[in-house]
């Protein structure tokens, strides 16, 4: 289906351009969110008639986008979650999630604003793009850690996950008997004790 863009769509195209799509795009997201037009002799009357109020309503929206930007600068949010001792988080860091802790941190957003390429299923710092308009983009720095402690040292560059398993190597090691059967403890003898 051919269709009149009333707006940038990423990876389609920009105002005003009539590209093809497949019906299912068209019908069930472009159009019923008034981001394209059905590409017809009558449809293409009408946009080329209000296409100057069109592209005024896009700057001003863009515009407002960009001053919500400046408010993002260096914007960050640390979630805390139960993880495994490899770091894997108990469930998933969603969309949902990311939305409650910017608009804790003072900023609006949407879940449909908000861009993230798959769930994050593991503790560390992450880059989340938010787009506040289809030309307007900020990235969100999203520290995810199991305790406060951990994300102030993520925050600062530290790797967590090596620095514990270098912690583990130099720890615990079990004292070792030669002439042990295979699978057996070292174990202090009793006769020994009781003769020392």
């Amino acid at each position: 289906m051919d269709v009149i863009l009333l707006e940038r769509v990423e990876k389609l195209g920009a105002i005003g351009d009539v590209v093809k799509v497949k019906d299912g795009f068209a019908r069930n997201y472009l159009l019923p969110n008034k981001k394209a037009l059905r590409a017809n002799e009558a449809n293409r009357k009408v946009f080329e008639a209000n296409r100057a109020r069109i592209e005024a309503d896009n700057a001003s929206r863009r515009s407002d986008a960009e001053k919500e930007a400046g408010s993002f600068k260096d914007a960050q949010v640390t979630l805390i979650r139960q993880a495994s001792n490899t770091g894997q988080l108990y469930g998933s860091v969603a969309v949902r999630d990311l939305v409650e802790a910017l608009e804790a941190a003072g900023h609006k957003v949407t879940k449909s604003q908000v861009v993230l390429d798959k769930p994050i299923k593991a503790i560390g710092v992450y880059d989340v793009r938010v787009a506040l308009h289809p030309e307007v983009a900020v990235t969100v720095k999203v520290n995810v850690a199991r305790s406060p402690e951990e994300a102030e040292m993520q925050a600062q560059g530290v790797d967590v996950m090596a620095q514990m398993f270098e912690r583990d190597e130099a720890g615990f090691t079990e004292d070792y008997d030669p002439n042990a059967e295979p699978g057996a403890t070292a174990e202090v003898q009793p006769e020994e004790q009781a003769q020392g």
